[in-house]
């Protein structure tokens, strides 16, 4: 865990980056999730957006607009102090529902094998513990989780597939993700999910679904279906009212962290 002072970097003319810390940890990534609330509740002169990191957070403005750089660090500076947080701070759980196995998940037999486990128990504890978004990245809207149970470490495939289709869920290592949209990728895929996680044509309105249900700083909870509400889901999630079931209780969450990702 770290605790210096953050320190400043600029990245070209139009963004810093605000560091806190060279490890990978919870603390360090809330002080992180708690800067970025900060800077988009106040909406300094210029400000485009934040994109958060493990250990650090990038902030983009109009240089034209956000005034000199020293106003802007003294600005950012002053946000950062007493980043701590108390712990009572309400959680959001998005809950992803997942068809494992069978065609959804060719793997799952595999990752039962090496872990000594049935399939079904890989499927219990795959389900049973919260995962907590770090960052998004990769591709657009994938999640970096960190949580899943260790005992179900899997090595990533030797030979990563080619295409992996939208919704698939894998172990890679001590990690687990979705894979939100069509991609290559060398992780074990045990299960899918119905739900378009990234949708850029996604109707934007008051209210409605964002074209990314997933942001860093929220959890995750994999809950089990079968086939029959996999194609439900399918259908139902892409109508224009529909949205998902995202919990906003702070007992609604076990909190479960741990690995570390490097990688697809």
């Amino acid at each position: 865990m770290s605790t210096r002072a953050p320190r400043f970097f600029y990245a070209g003319e139009s963004a810093v980056v605000v560091e806190f810390g060279d490890s990978i940890d919870m603390e360090t990534n809330k002080r992180v999730q708690v800067l970025r609330k900060k800077i988009e509740s106040c909406s300094f002169p210029g400000f485009i957006e934040t994109v958060p990191t493990y250990r650090s957070l990038a902030v983009y403005f109009n240089p034209l607009q956000a005034g000199p750089p020293e106003k802007l660090e003294a600005l950012l500076l002053e946000l950062s102090q007493n980043l701590e947080m108390s712990g009572a701070e309400e959680k959001e759980l998005l809950i992803i529902p997942t068809c494992y196995g069978g065609e959804f998940g060719p793997d799952l037999d595999k990752v039962a094998s090496r872990t000594g486990l049935s399939a079904d128990e890989v499927i219990r504890r795959h389900s049973a513990q919260d995962c907590y978004c770090y960052m998004l990245g990769f591709v657009p809207g994938y999640p970096y989780l960190g949580g899943m149970d260790p005992s179900l470490e899997t090595p990533r495939l030797k030979e990563p597939r080619e295409k992996i289709p939208v919704g698939s869920v894998g172990i890679g290592g001590k990690q687990t993700g979705i894979y939100t949209v069509e991609s290559p990728g060398g992780w074990n895929l045990i299960g899918r999910t119905p739900l378009r996680m990234f949708d850029p044509d996604r109707p934007l309105r008051p209210g409605g679904t964002p074209a990314i249900f997933l942001n860093a700083g929220m959890w995750v909870r994999f809950s089990p279906i079968d086939a029959a509400d996999f194609e439900l889901l399918a259908h139902q999630s892409v109508l224009p009212d529909w949205q998902p079931d995202i919990r906003k209780n702070k007992k609604a969450t076990k909190e479960v962290i741990g690995d570390v990702p490097d990688g697809v």
